[in-house]
């Protein structure tokens, strides 16, 4: 088996719980779901759009400390507390992930961490 390496990126808020916000193993790279906090670790933006934005910022973040970007993500997976929401969400995300665009699922969900209406997880390839 490769061995696997947490990522930390620098500056990042520390994670909410008993977990790496990513691990590198062999040419894969698997980010952790990623809420819409931002830089301070503690605020939240009200609307979708700004919490989308700012989870898919974050998943950057996690990649960029493994010199990987959003082209290198293979697989997402959005979780929605309001699949309503979806339309809105959809908009930003497709501003962020370029041709061929990774494969993904969508689910609603009954709650989110800190009160969030969005998290994203992704799992990239080198």
């Amino acid at each position: 088996m490769s061995s696997k390496k947490a990522l930390f990126p620098s500056g990042f808020p520390a994670p909410i719980g008993p977990y790496s916000p990513g691990i590198a193993a062999g040419e894969l790279c698997f980010v952790s779901g990623q809420l819409p906090l931002g830089p301070d670790g503690g605020s939240i933006p009200q609307g979708i759009e700004q919490q989308t934005e700012q989870a898919i910022r974050n998943l950057e973040s996690v990649l960029a400390a493994e010199g990987l970007t959003l082209a290198h993500v293979v697989k997402t997976s959005v979780f929605l507390a309001d699949l309503d929401d979806f339309p809105a969400m959809n908009g930003v995300y497709a501003r962020f992930f370029p041709e061929p665009r990774p494969a993904r699922s969508v689910v609603e969900v009954s709650r989110l961490p800190r009160g969030s209406r969005i998290e994203i997880e992704a799992i990239a390839r080198r």
